[in-house]
């Protein structure tokens, strides 16, 4: 009878043993699975940032722009002037036809040409068809780039800008100069209505608008 007990407390010690292992283990599990849930979370997060921003704004070949004189009459002339401090990004002038620089929001950006297999909003800033660079008197240079929290979002902070600040287009070896004069918001329907003044070279920045999938935002600077 006492070897029977013996061997039944033996028993009831490796039973013991093996609940507190597996639990152990379970708790190991749960443990790892936690941890990693705010990597897994996060990449979720940015690979959806990144087809949203491709669903949403597709490329430039599927928008149609639209272009609308405003009345000679508006007042776009702009007396703001401030000091900016040079950005450190060094740009490669040779690579682009041009590079785009809007220092309040640190944006330094060059840009190909419409025939270039790089000027896609997937890649780069996009020049849209029918542009005409900052030479051309009266001319609108029409850019394009997505906004989000994607590694290709470059007009990401553009709703920061304000009427009034500068941004420049170096083409040619020459540095233009331009001022925000008007935005604007218009619904994602495939087309682009861009308001200006005809008798103003102008330089219009197209992009998703910020917190919206359903409009995007229109920046119409026009040259100093």
């Amino acid at each position: 009878m006492q070897i029977l007990n013996q061997e039944k407390l033996k028993n009831k010690r490796r039973l013991k043993k093996s609940q507190i292992l597996l639990l152990g283990s379970f708790l190991v599990f749960i443990g790892i699975i936690l941890l990693s849930w705010n990597y897994i979370i996060t990449l979720k997060d940015e690979v959806y940032s990144d087809m949203r921003v491709e669903i949403v704004m597709g490329d430039e070949d599927s928008l149609s722009i639209i272009t609308v004189p405003v009345s000679k009459n508006l007042n776009t002339d702009s007396t703001y002037v401030e000091e900016y401090p040079e950005l450190e990004e060094v740009i490669d002038y040779s690579k682009y036809v041009g590079v785009l620089e809007i220092p309040k929001i640190g944006l330094k950006r060059g840009f190909y040409g419409s025939d270039n297999r790089y000027n896609n909003i997937q890649y780069n800033v996009a020049v849209i068809r029918g542009s005409e660079f900052p030479d051309v008197d009266r001319g609108n240079l029409i850019l394009m780039a997505h906004s989000g929290n994607a590694y290709i979002s470059y007009f990401r902070y553009l709703y920061k800008l304000e009427l009034g600040d500068m941004a420049y287009v170096t083409f040619k070896g020459k540095k233009y100069t331009y001022t925000l004069v008007n935005t604007y918001d218009v619904p994602k329907v495939g087309q682009a209505k861009i308001i200006r003044n005809f008798d103003k070279t102008t330089l219009t920045l197209i992009t998703c608008t910020h917190n919206s999938d359903d409009y995007q935002s229109i920046y119409i600077l026009e040259q100093v």
